[in-house]
């Protein structure tokens, strides 16, 4: 069931109309506003990337996620650099010495990093998540990043199990578990959107 729910909550984040990229550049982003990007991506998403998407959220006034953070979903070889950048930023720090150990993402500018394996890695012009579109230059995949108020979700009837009528003389028996409900993107205009992905166009 969780699976089931995680997918569709996905799908509806992938029509997000807010997207960045970038081809080569380590410390800018290109935002296109029409769920998709022309930009094709060849640098692996890095500390200055989040800075400068963090910047395109706070100017476009995305409220943030849990008290002041935004939240980032990603695959965690997404956020191989950006790991390894905020190691050099923590090894010091004596916070930051027990984050590395414990192998934990963190937090940067305001957003907290959560890694997924779920979804597949690729998407770009296939939609989130697609394997057959994979990232051509394959220095990077997508990450969501999220503000608050993004998906609601509508339930007719709430997840429940259900048990099958025995048959053949009770040898037949079963069980499955039963939703009715779908979900949708909140805000679904650009000058609405409470979403930001990471993209490239191939």
């Amino acid at each position: 069931a969780a699976s089931v729910l995680d997918t569709m909550v996905a799908d509806q984040i992938d029509t997000c109309k807010l997207r960045v990229a970038s081809a080569t550049a380590t410390d800018a982003v290109v935002t296109t506003v029409n769920a998709a990007t022309v930009t094709t991506n060849n640098v692996a998403l890095g500390k200055d990337h989040i800075k400068a998407i963090v910047d395109v959220m706070k100017e476009r006034n995305i409220p943030a996620y849990e008290g002041d953070d935004y939240f980032c979903i990603a695959w965690p070889t997404t956020f191989r650099t950006l790991k390894n950048n905020l190691e050099t930023i923590s090894q010091y720090v004596e916070t930051g010495f027990q984050m590395i150990r414990n192998g934990e993402t963190g937090r940067y500018e305001g957003v907290r990093f959560v890694e997924q394996t779920y979804r597949a890695k690729g998407g770009s012009a296939t939609g989130l998540g697609t394997p057959a579109g994979a990232w051509t230059n394959s220095k990077s995949d997508w990450a969501v990043f999220l503000g608050a108020d993004t998906v609601a979700e509508a339930v007719a009837i709430p997840e429940e199990i259900r048990g099958k009528i025995p048959t053949d003389y009770g040898r037949a028996r079963g069980i499955a578990w039963y939703y009715l409900g779908g979900a949708g993107l909140v805000h679904t205009t650009a000058a609405e959107s409470r979403v930001v992905m990471w993209d490239s166009a191939a």
